[in-house]
């Protein structure tokens, strides 16, 4: 597999989604939110799982807008505010509400434990791919060269360090959340070890 191989999906949806974190969103948070799609992308295709590149490009481009201050929510956790904002962001692109509810969905699941990818392919993508990039899980599982032709297209720039951050104080604030376990866990530690910045 190449880096070419993998179908980036050009819709009024998706080139949206992309001003919208491209607007709102860090360089490095930018660059991890289109690499979760691209690892997710490429992880399916060598395991021949269907999915729809739509929604899957759409949630990945919007699941950490609910760390960046504007869509930061003092009540529920961020992938929640996430959520709602996929939701809202995607009604206005005319999706029926059983579309605008998966979008929700899919950015919420992303920090769960597992997404059985028989039951939702798109939040079991998105949870794997997510999990790659911050800490490094199954990275292995990545072509070589299309691992390294993302990291050039996209590099990492200050990740590990910003994303550190972001959840350390999601989970002060949020201890019960899933970030509030994440750190309790020793996310930190795994950021650091991610050989994506080795």
């Amino acid at each position: 597999m190449r880096f070419d191989d993998i179908v980036l999906p050009d819709t009024p949806a998706c080139r949206g989604a992309l001003e919208v974190a491209t607007r709102y969103q860090s360089p490095s948070l930018l660059n991890h939110s289109v690499r979760a799609y691209l690892w997710a992308a490429a992880y399916a295709r060598s395991r021949a799982i269907d999915f729809d590149a739509e929604l899957l490009y759409v949630s990945s481009m919007l699941h950490d807008i609910g760390l960046v201050a504007e869509f930061d929510s003092q009540t529920v956790p961020y992938e929640e505010a996430g959520g709602h904002v996929a939701w809202a962001f995607c009604a206005g692109a005319g999706w029926s509400p059983e579309r605008r509810l998966r979008a929700s969905e899919v950015i919420i699941r992303h920090m769960w434990e597992e997404v059985p990818v028989e039951e939702d392919p798109e939040g079991h993508l998105l949870e794997l791919s997510t999990g790659m990039d911050i800490s490094g899980r199954r990275t292995e599982d990545i072509p070589d060269g299309v691992r390294r032709e993302v990291l050039e297209r996209y590099p990492r720039l200050e990740i590990a360090k910003e994303f550190a951050a972001c959840i350390a104080d999601q989970g002060a604030r949020k201890p019960s959340s899933y970030a509030g376990r994440f750190v309790r866990g020793g996310i930190a530690d795994r950021i650091a070890a991610n050989p994506l910045d080795a």
